[in-house]
């Protein structure tokens, strides 16, 4: 399986998705190629924001080898499942897909925790160090209900 995380400017959200997904994947031995990108192109070839990558690794997570990229049609054809951090980077998404069959392909990540009260992973940019741990716990669980739903063929 072959799936690509999205946000804004892909180097919060997206990224931490990212690793949490192929971190996860890899402790429950599931073969899950990941990538992430961004739907702007305001930081394409930066490293992921510092606070993201801090959170991460107070999590044992490693994500300082991501660089940021844009999002481009042909992902659509390249990925399985394309997930995308809140409502505005989904209608991008939507927007951006070639054909109404590969639109389907993009959902929101946090469809896959359904339990949980917001449906939009927020964006911690603007804030402090407490929101990518925010984010980290959101990203996990959502994480946690993809796996489970990759391992039941669903």
């Amino acid at each position: 399986m072959r799936i690509l995380t999205v946000c804004l400017g892909n180097i919060c959200r997206s990224p931490m998705a990212e690793g949490v997904l192929r971190h996860r994947a890899a402790a429950s031995g599931l073969e899950v190629v990941t990538d992430s990108a961004g739907t702007s192109h305001f930081h394409t070839g930066e490293a992921p924001d510092r606070r993201a990558r801090e959170a991460m690794r107070r999590h044992g997570i490693d994500i300082s080898d991501l660089r940021a990229r844009q999002v481009v049609a042909e992902d659509f054809e390249r990925f399985d499942l394309l997930l995308a951090m809140d409502a505005s980077n989904l209608r991008d998404l939507h927007a951006l897909a070639p054909s109404e069959a590969l639109r389907a392909k993009a959902v929101l990540m946090m469809d896959f925790a359904p339990g949980h009260a917001w449906r939009e992973v927020p964006d911690p940019y603007y804030g402090g160090d407490e929101g990518f741990d925010e984010v980290y716990h959101m990203l996990d669980e959502a994480v946690t209900g993809l796996i489970a739903r990759i391992r039941h063929g669903r």
